[in-house]
């Protein structure tokens, strides 16, 4: 038969064909790319798989948008033949119909042979199928372990082809025609005897009897050297017949021996090796559903390729168990058997995957003196009887993908592997990734375990010991061990225990059951650097990080290699995108007490200390971007970190967005600087922290912050990060109205400030007494503590603390009713913010000008004011000051008769400071629109917010938390 020479060719060198001529493809990796998508043609390839395809040593940082440029160029080079690769969401496809693709054209000839009415028809099929063949497939183009199991099935099928057409002319007599298609056989399975058997019938068929009795010489000697036994009976027949001079015996197509296995193996008892099931096995219903109904669906057709299912998880979280759940669930479908290998992926050697194969083969009857000896020939045995009895191979514990490739069968099985490293380079293998029991799951668990009576009468005692066990099976199997085997013990006693972290690990062991020991399994095999930054994490506490802190641990920039190392061995976890598309890791609770356990030495030390010096470079740089003028007071010789190139910078582009995102990691290092001894990292970040939380009114977390460092510097005998703290300290009691206490605080910042030489430290805590006077009703002290702050601020030569002297001075005489001393003075402070560019302080200054106009009964100057502040603050995305500046115009447009415009922007301004958590300006706004619901005559709704406003006010007095500007 001849076939027609199909476009694209792949059985062989890469070849695209026009009618013309070639059409050219230039360079390696679009060539790699079209092959990829060739080998997986009419399905989807994902764009994990082709970007390991084109980079598989080394991942580029823009690999993804290099993948799509040559998807583009490799599309306007196919155009001129009519190809088209589509873009999925998950990958890319070529589609193709079979004439089109050499390696589809050849499996459809196959198939169409196979169904073929004669033998004649039959072999014009396998004739054509056979013709397409070139060479190696894409032996030009360098090798990839992901097209292995693919071009494995073609090359098989190929083989089997040429099998079945000599068996064909065998069958017709034709025995010179099929004596090099079986010659190319026995090359490439020198074992199998039914193939030498054949070829020495159609060499005596053929009148070249000592070629065959030759060709028998050179199998029997392979299978004494390597097997150690003779040639069968079959096989000694055809040669005695030789020898005689004898007619071959007639041998026709149907029952031309085809992919028999060695005698040795040929009588089996069905091995059924599963271990056995858990009968407390709790949850999982979705894996479960999901990984029997894969297992089942495969085991109702065997044939074809073999299916392929990996469970990956964490150490404890009971990947094994599942796996042995489904795979018992789904026995009656594997009537020949289930094979079981224990691949010791966790072991400090992992087993030899020559000595699985002979444990397997053992198990499929061969006897220990007909096994193979080298691993190729043993894999080639194990694959030709699991050929003819299709099963279920459960590969337990896997190290990685090259283990599992060699156990793989060729067809008709299906495959079930557990590994806690994830394998994700076995093509078309169902991958299911195990995380820890929800916690009704883990109580359910424990329930099982210590009894239902148990568990009902201390339900909250359990719900924390699960939560201990950060619901990780195999800690919570453990937990409940304990309790079972202490019948007497309350479960509070164990819930006691497992709150120290420190010592957690010691009390999840039972037996030969232990958390330690099962998370140590992983960690022995991790390299070196990975395993500084596991120790390392360990230290970070529980909340998730982004993946640059990383760098920070290794001191060396792109260290996404080393992240993906412990998120490949599940011992770190991908705890999803943040706000800014951040990619964030998580420890489990458990994996981050093992870690912090072996984080002890000095290289974790200075890791620490970078990650810390990496938070303070992004908090500051963020910190200056963001719309404030509040003093800050940060630490000069606290240690800092900065990857290479703008990483920061990039990061912290929106800085708000950036900080809201890494929040609760920077009030968490805060802490961790102080337990760590690191006392001016702690007291520095919290500083450069400050902006922020005054931006937000988040009180609370400046307090807390402040508070840590201060205990840490004080220990220390850090002065500086004394008086500093204090004064941060004494601006959350000023917002709070507690000014008593402000005042102390600031009084001693001052004091240790002059004892260091501190002048702008200083002078910044003068401003804060300054403050806490004004606000106490004392306004001329407040302006002699102003007046020698400016003094100060002066001889620094410093105009930014210039400028909020100066505006300070003129607050005061505002509240003097001074107009033309405050007019002067805030006249001064506005010059100076306009030439410093300091459009924060323009808009402040502006709304006390707008005060200022109001009380000169300029009301339409007034308002121009108050609405250019606003139109500052809302430019600057400072929605706190703009509420202020909406309160102050909507007073204005009240009193100037506007009751509909001042009342919406009264009530826009009380819904930010609602939603900024500033008490104050809420007590001011209700205030004033209880005022004017009052005047307006709506009685009930005017006592309701002015009830509001004087609770809001007490609250204050008792410091309860608000703020006030």
């Amino acid at each position: 038969m001849v076939v027609d020479q199909p476009v694209f060719s792949v059985l062989g060198s890469l070849l695209v064909r026009m009618p013309e001529g070639r059409l050219p493809v230039a360079g390696t990796k679009p060539r790699v790319l079209l092959a990829s998508l060739l080998l997986d043609a009419n399905r989807v390839v994902s764009s994990d798989v082709l970007v390991e395809v084109l980079w598989p040593q080394r991942r580029p940082q823009s690999a993804l948008a290099n993948l799509r440029t040559y998807v583009s160029s490799l599309r306007g080079t196919l155009a001129a033949v009519g190809a088209q690769i589509l873009a999925r969401p998950s990958g890319y496809a070529i589609e193709l119909e079979a004439e089109q693709l050499d390696a589809l054209l050849f499996e459809d000839l196959i198939a169409r042979a196979r169904a073929a009415d004669d033998d004649e028809e039959a072999s014009e099929h396998l004739r054509g199928a056979l013709a397409l063949w070139r060479g190696t497939p894409l032996g030009d183009l360098p090798a990839s372990p992901l097209w292995d199991e693919r071009l494995l099935s073609l090359t098989e099928a190929r083989f089997g082809a040429t099998e079945e057409l000599a068996a064909m002319r065998m069958a017709r007599g034709e025995y010179a025609a099929a004596i090099g298609d079986l010659k190319e056989l026995v090359t490439v399975h020198p074992f199998r005897e039914d193939l030498w058997r054949q070829l020495m019938l159609a060499l005596h068929g053929s009148g070249r009897q000592a070629e065959a009795l030759q060709a028998y010489k050179t199998v029997r000697r392979q299978l004494v050297d390597e097997l150690g036994v003779e040639p069968g009976p079959d096989l000694r027949m055809v040669h005695a017949a030789v020898l005689a001079g004898e007619s071959p015996p007639a041998v026709s197509a149907a029952n031309a021996p085809q992919h028999s296995p060695p005698r040795s193996a040929r009588s089996v008892v069905a091995p059924q090796q599963l271990p056995p099931d858990i009968p407390d096995f709790t949850g999982r219903a979705d894996a479960v559903a999901t990984l029997t109904r894969a297992l089942a669906e495969a085991g109702r057709r065997p044939e074809g390729p073999p299916t392929i299912a990996v469970v990956v998880g964490p150490p404890g979280v009971g990947k094994s168990a599942l796996a042995v759940h489904c795979a018992r669930a789904v026995r009656a479908d594997y009537p020949a058997g289930q094979l079981y290998l224990s691949l010791g992926g966790t072991a400090d050697a992992p087993a030899d995957p020559a000595e699985l194969l002979a444990e397997a083969l053992r198990a499929l009857g061969t006897d220990e003196k007909d096994l193979p000896h080298t691993t190729h020939e043993r894999s080639a045995l194990y694959r030709s009887l699991l050929a003819e009895r299709p099963m279920l191979v459960f590969l337990d514990d896997a190290a990685d993908a090259a283990q599992v490739r060699t156990l793989l069968p060729g067809n008709g099985c299906a495959v079930l592997v557990t590994s806690r490293r994830r394998i994700t380079e076995l093509p078309g293998a169902l991958q299911l990734d195990l995380d820890v029991l929800s916690p009704a799951e883990a109580e359910e668990l424990l329930e099982k375990i210590v009894g239902v009576e148990r568990l009902r009468e201390e339900r909250e005692a359990a719900a924390m010991i699960v939560r201990s066990c950060g619901c990780l099976p195999l800690a919570v199997r453990i937990a409940g061990a304990r309790l079972a085997g202490r019948p007497g013990w309350p479960l509070s006693a164990l819930r006691q225990r497992l709150d120290d972290e420190a010592n957690r690990l010691d009390e999840l062991r039972a037996g030969d059951l232990e958390v330690r020991d099962s998370f140590d399994r992983t960690y022995r095999q991790l390299p070196d650097d990975v395993a500084t930054a596991y120790r390392t994490l360990g230290l970070l506490g529980p909340l998730s990080m982004p993946g640059w802190v990383v760098d920070a641990v290794l001191d060396r920039h792109r260290s996404e290699t080393v992240v993906d190392a412990l998120v490949d061995v599940n011992l770190v976890r991908l705890a999803g995108t943040d706000a800014i598309g951040q990619l964030r890791y998580r420890l489990h609770d458990l994996a981050r007490c093992n870690a912090r356990e072996k984080a002890g030495g000095d290289v974790e030390r200075h890791a620490l200390t970078r990650v810390l010096g990496a938070w303070m470079s992004a908090t500051e740089q963020a910190s200056a971007r963001l719309p404030t003028t509040l003093f800050s007071l940060t630490s000069p010789t606290a240690p800092r970190w900065n990857p290479e190139g703008d990483t920061f910078g990039l990061l912290t582009a929106d800085p708000l967005s950036w900080l809201d995102a890494e929040r609760e990691s920077l009030v968490g290092a805060v802490r961790l600087a102080a337990d760590a001894g690191l006392t001016q990292a702690s007291w520095g970040l919290a500083a450069a922290l400050v902006p922020y939380f005054d931006l937000h009114c988040r009180y609370e977390e400046w307090r807390h912050t402040h508070q840590i460092a201060l205990e840490s510097a004080r220990t220390a005998g850090d002065l500086n990060g004394e008086a500093s703290m204090l004064r941060g300290l004494a601006q959350v009691c000023l917002y709070q109205d507690r000014y008593a206490e402000a005042e102390e605080m600031l009084r001693r910042s001052r004091a240790i400030f002059h004892e260091l030489g501190d002048r702008r430290g200083e002078a910044i805590s003068i401003c804060g007494l300054g403050a806490a006077s004004q606000f106490s009703g004392d306004r001329l002290k407040a302006l002699g503590y102003f007046r020698q702050a400016l003094s100060m601020f002066l001889a620094m030569d410093d105009t930014s603390g210039e400028a909020y002297a100066r505006q300070a001075i003129g607050r005061v005489y505002l509240t003097l009713q001074d107009l033309g001393q405050a007019s002067r003075w805030l006249g001064q402070a506005l010059r100076l913010a306009e030439e410093l560019g300091d459009a924060h302080r323009e808009g402040c200054v502006s709304m006390q000008l707008g005060r200022l106009y109001g009380l000169a009964a300029e009301s339409d100057r007034a308002m121009r004011v108050h609405e250019h502040a606003l139109g500052i603050f809302e430019t600057l995305g400072d929605r706190h000051c703009g509420a202020y500046a909406m309160h102050n115009l909507g007073g204005l447009q009240v009193v100037n008769g506007d009751r509909s415009h001042g009342s919406d922007q009264l009530e826009r301004s009380l819904a930010i400071f609602q939603q900024l958590g500033d008490r104050s300006g809420e007590a001011a706004t209700f205030q004033t629109l209880g005022e004017l619901y009052r005047s307006a005559g709506r009685t009930t709704l005017a006592q309701e917010y002015l009830h509001h406003a004087h609770t809001l006010r007490r609250d204050l007095r008792e410091g309860a938390g608000a703020c006030a500007r």
